[in-house]
């Protein structure tokens, strides 16, 4: 009989189709567009500077080349830094941060083609959302699903490239090391989220590295005595890992227009709705959302990513958010209408939850509701949107305008070679 890991392996060989890899190409372009942005940020610089003196063969965004377990590393948090990168909703976590790093370092390494990288992509998605849609909700109150989740399909997509590696095992290496807690969110200071999804893509590579020499990992690590789920998921139950689904599931992956935490969209989806009369505001949503975004006084960048009240004061005083209204001169900017609102943890808007993140914002006695985010497959971006999203983030990264639509055009349908060398 087979083992949940050796059924997940299986689940993972089903046909690849061109819609498949488009949406992949689609994907990779987004997390492109939010890793060279993040190369600018304060934690990428550190990140480059940490790993300056790294040789190999494969790109490092911002940096020189590097072997495939550090490119993967490097590159994994750079992806992480502006929080614009996609989220599964019901996995609650960002797949393309430990995936796409994993899959490109390892296409590199290896040097393959362009379709073979898009179909590790599909392959690392999969295997990651079902993961995270298995662990439950006691997992997530304290592991950072991004991060303990993240290996499996870095690892996944790693195997699917490399020769002679051995998937189960690979999953089994990757599970064992497993980690990242939310306790990095209660402190502003600290750039561990990022490392998460760094350190989830580079664990992905080493295991497949490690497998393809025959070095074994734990066979049962999802469902074993003293396995992935008995440790960190309380209440939860590995085979849940082996759902049926149909299509695969990137395609029920969602893109983020703002550069806040996901958890806030709807709630500036709602405001944008509105009209402010200057009287009190009240925003009602989820539980999770309070849990993450329930800060009033936001004191620096990153809290105000993490605040409802930041998020939907700036919707309400000026419309569509970018990326400035999130930095230091914007927290202040905004703190009148902010002392205004009231955020409510909502029983309709937890009961729809994670199927649907909605959000209710109250102006003046008129109630403006929206019951899914913009991105997710309910309400989806347009293409032409994303590749704004992507310029925008290109030449917030440093990038000039033609470089940027360069880029934009290789991601979505060029050779990975054309691809790695526009990278900045």
């Amino acid at each position: 009989m087979n083992t949940v890991t050796q059924t997940l392996a299986s689940l993972l060989s089903r046909p690849i189709l061109e819609d498949d890899r488009a949406r992949a190409a689609t994907l990779l372009l987004d997390w492109t567009g939010c890793a060279v942005a993040g190369r600018a940020e304060p934690a990428g610089v550190k990140i480059a500077a940490t790993f300056a003196g790294e040789t190999g063969q494969c790109t490092r965004i911002g940096g020189a080349s590097a072997s495939a377990q550090m490119a993967a590393l490097h590159n994994g948090c750079l992806g992480n830094v502006l929080e614009m990168d996609d989220v599964d909703k019901r996995a609650v976590l960002h797949a393309a941060p430990t995936v796409i790093p994993a899959a490109l370092a390892m296409a590199e390494h290896v040097k393959t083609d362009r379709e073979s990288l898009l179909n590790s992509i599909v392959v690392g998605y999969e295997a990651t959302i079902r993961v995270g849609r298995a662990v439950g909700p006691g997992h997530y109150a304290f592991w950072h699903n991004t991060a303990t989740c993240g290996p499996f399909g870095a690892a996944a997509a790693a195997c699917y490239l490399l020769p002679g590696s051995d998937l189960v095992s690979a999953l089994g290496l990757a599970g064992t090391q497993a980690a990242g807690l939310w306790q990095t969110r209660h402190e502003p200071d600290s750039m561990a989220k990022q490392l998460h999804a760094g350190h989830a893509a580079q664990v992905g590579v080493q295991s497949a590295l490690l497998s393809a020499q025959g070095f074994q990992g734990p066979r049962t690590i999802l469902e074993g005595e003293q396995g992935f789920f008995a440790a960190l998921c309380p209440g939860a139950d590995a085979r849940d890992v082996l759902f049926e689904q149909e299509s695969w599931l990137l395609h029920e992956t969602s893109l983020k227009p703002y550069a806040a935490c996901r958890h806030a969209h709807p709630a500036i989806d709602a405001a944008l709705m509105a009209d402010d009369d200057g009287g009190d505001i009240i925003v009602r949503t989820y539980a999770d959302a309070l849990k993450f975004c329930d800060r009033p006084d936001p004191d620096r960048v990153i809290a105000a990513k993490f605040s409802l009240q930041h998020a939907v004061a700036v919707a309400l005083d000026k419309g569509v958010p970018d990326l400035s209204d999130f930095e230091q001169d914007a927290v202040l900017r905004h703190a009148l209408t902010r002392r205004r609102i009231r955020v409510l943890e909502d029983a309709d808007f937890n009961a729809a939850y994670p199927a649907h993140y909605g959000a209710s914002v109250e102006v003046g006695g008129q109630l403006f509701t929206a019951t899914d985010a913009l991105g997710d497959p309910e309400v989806p971006m347009h293409e032409t949107q994303v590749r704004d999203k992507a310029t925008t983030l290109m030449t917030h990264g440093g990038m000039t305008r033609t470089a940027a639509e360069t880029l934009i055009q290789e991601a979505l349908g060029g050779t990975l070679d054309a691809y790695c060398k526009a990278l900045p």
